[in-house]
């Protein structure tokens, strides 16, 4: 029997891809296991290459660079339509927001199953949405299934009206690799560098792009008022403008930048940590894979309330604090109550691991991922 082939639309892969990126390669690596699955994204220079990593083949495709937000790599819709001949894939599998994927899968024919996994409504090019939408609202009325990881991402939509069938909807949430977060002898070595390095007052672990909607400079703000160590790691357009805030602060040796932290180094900052927080103020933050990965680790989130997908997976009072976004006594406060109440952080840690453990693991990710994929192989929409 032929195995059934998926081509994904993973945006990029280089080394400071996001919450969407990551998790397209995660689905690619477990899915593989059972299908053939590909990745295509957009090159960071102006040339095709085939990569290959831990055995996923990632297509990545000339590139002009960024126009709102969106990569601008003309022989995209080409590229996929010549892959679909030679590999004969049964489903285009796209992530949204993503025009690109949308413009290169315009150009195959009908009879080609989409499947679309919704990571969130697009936010901030309002501005270009208004032309997007009815093409937007088209691909939508087409797509066999869309999948999201929570029911919030449907039920706060703004950009899903032109769903008319429900049944296509499924909610299938994001998976961790819990064995990849594990404590290990190794790992523990390092946790405990970690604490003679940052260990003189309780620490907060941040970790993620420096954009706009990420609100780290209302976390620092909030820092001024909050007696720990806050590690923020990552980088991005915004990381210049957050280390002039936090000198013009005075924040001193309160905040380190940690800059991008390797992949298999990330879990020994969860461990360390005391706290793990993320302060994302708009929408574009609809999940928060690395909110997850603290909880997988025993660590209580702060986040911001977004009535979205990110306070589905954070739990107020249980995994948890949450606070209004913007409200930087609100974060010093929540910050404050964990950092301050051991026994509280332990509870809401257990608690944390546990809702990961039920909800969030990549077994549960993949199989129904899969029973997605079949059931639109076989002309169903459930």
């Amino acid at each position: 029997m032929t195995p059934m082939k998926v081509l994904q639309f993973g945006r990029f892969h280089n080394s400071n891809f996001g919450g969407l990126e990551r998790h397209v390669e995660q689905l690619q690596t477990e899915l593989r296991r059972y299908i053939h699955v590909d990745n295509i994204v957009s090159n960071d220079s102006y040339r095709n290459e085939l990569e290959v990593v831990n055995g996923n083949r990632i297509f990545k495709i000339a590139s002009m660079g960024l126009l709102a937000g969106t990569a601008v790599t003309p022989s995209m819709p080409g590229k996929v339509r010549a892959l679909w001949k030679e590999n004969g894939y049964d489903i285009m599998h796209l992530h949204f927001p993503d025009p690109l994927s949308h413009l290169s899968v315009v150009f195959l024919p009908r009879r080609i199953k989409i499947v679309i996994t919704w990571h969130s409504d697009v936010i901030r090019q309002q501005g270009y949405l208004h032309l997007y939408k009815p093409f937007l609202d088209r691909i939508v009325r087409r797509a066999d299934a869309i999948i999201a990881p929570t029911p919030r991402h449907f039920s706060e939509s703004r950009q899903l009206s032109a769903c008319e069938n429900q049944r296509k909807l499924h909610v299938i949430p994001f998976g961790i690799d819990f064995n990849g977060l594990a404590m290990t002898p190794g790992r523990e070595i390092s946790v405990k560098k970690l604490k003679a390095l940052y260990g003189e007052k309780k620490t907060i672990f941040s970790v993620g792009r420096h954009v706009y909607y990420k609100g780290y400079e209302y976390l620092l703000r909030a820092m001024k008022d909050v007696d720990a160590t806050l590690l923020l790691g990552g980088t991005g357009p915004l990381t210049v403008e957050l280390k002039r805030l936090a000198n013009s602060l005075g924040l001193g040796g309160k905040v380190v930048f940690l800059g991008r932290i390797p992949d298999e180094e990330l879990p020994a900052y969860h461990h360390a940590a005391d706290v793990y927080c993320m302060p994302s103020v708009e929408r574009s933050e609809a999940f928060g894979i690395a909110q997850v990965e603290a909880m997988v680790c025993r660590k209580p989130v702060v986040c911001c309330e977004l009535n979205n997908g990110v306070t589905y997976v954070n739990r107020h009072g249980v995994t948890g604090l949450v606070v209004p976004p913007r409200d930087i006594p609100a974060l010093a406060t929540a910050l404050n109550e964990l950092l301050s109440d051991e026994k509280k952080r332990d509870a809401m840690g257990e608690a944390a691991y546990a809702r990961a453990r039920e909800e969030f693991t990549l077994e549960r990710m993949c199989r129904e991922t899969l029973r997605v994929y079949r059931s639109v192989l076989d002309g169903k929409v459930a």
